[in-house]
Order: structure tokens, then sequence, then C-alpha cells
């Protein structure tokens, strides 16, 4: 799909209800998954002295997981689709999701003087709708 037919397609969708209500199941997915990271992260590091690096991987491939299974049969009912391509397709989308986030990251705090936490916190707002809308159009389709 061409880029001008990408952005044709986003914008009839921003005006069905039912892909607000999707986006609003996709935010809570994703507050659950950070939720779900700071907790395994808190018990491998704190409670189990796991280095942080390990753990930090540990958590996210758990909250990844989370993310994953709640997105897929939750917020887009998409469970009738292949699992494996779909979590391929996710993982991508996620990490395409993270350079967005790193990149909005970097200009807050180097470009616009934000403390690093305030700044996550608006890079990960702005890197949500590139993760929804990647996972609409191109995870979670029907095969």
């Amino acid at each position: 799909m061409s880029p001008v037919a990408t952005a044709k397609r986003i914008g009839i969708g921003a005006t069905r209800p039912h892909n607000w209500a999707q986006l609003f199941k996709f935010g809570a997915v994703g507050a659950s998954g950070y939720a779900v990271n700071l907790v395994v992260f808190a018990v491998l590091v704190t409670a189990l002295g796991l280095h942080h690096l390990p753990g930090a991987v540990a958590a996210f491939a758990v909250a990844i997981t989370n993310n994953f299974y709640w997105n897929r049969h939750w917020t887009f009912g998409a469970s009738d689709g292949h699992a494996g391509f779909q979590a391929a397709r996710f993982f991508a989308v996620s990490l395409a999701g993270l350079a967005v986030n790193l990149v909005a990251l970097q200009v807050l705090i180097e470009g616009a003087g934000f403390a690093a936490l305030p700044a996550q916190a608006v890079a990960v707002a702005v890197a949500m709708p590139f993760n929804f809308v990647g996972n609409k159009l191109w995870t979670f389709v029907a095969d």
C-alpha cells in the first residue's frame, strides 16, 4: 500500500467510533504491559538480585508477550489469524514504535530541555498512535 493510500485509510478510519474504542483498548493493554514490566523487573532485580540489564530484557519479554496476547484477543479480536505471523509482525511494529519513542525522547531532552522522566512519558504518548496504526493495519489484519 502506498503512503498516500495509507494516509487516506487512516483519515477515513479516524471517523469511525469503533477505531477509537480499539485505540482505548490498545492504551489499556499498553498500561497493563507497563505495569507487568515494572513488576517483573522489580522481582528479578530487587528480590532476586539479577543485574538490571538482563532484568530489563526479561521484563520486556514478559510485557511484550502480555501485550501481544491481549491485543490479539481483546483489542483487535484477531485470534483467527496465524499467531506466529502476528507475533513476528507485532514485534517488528513494537521495535518501530520504540524507534519513534527514542527519537521523541532525544528531541524532548536535548532539544526542548525536558527532564528524563517527563520526556519519556511524552515520548511514549507520541509513539502510541504509530504502534496502534501499525498493529491495526499490518499485524492483526485478516490473513
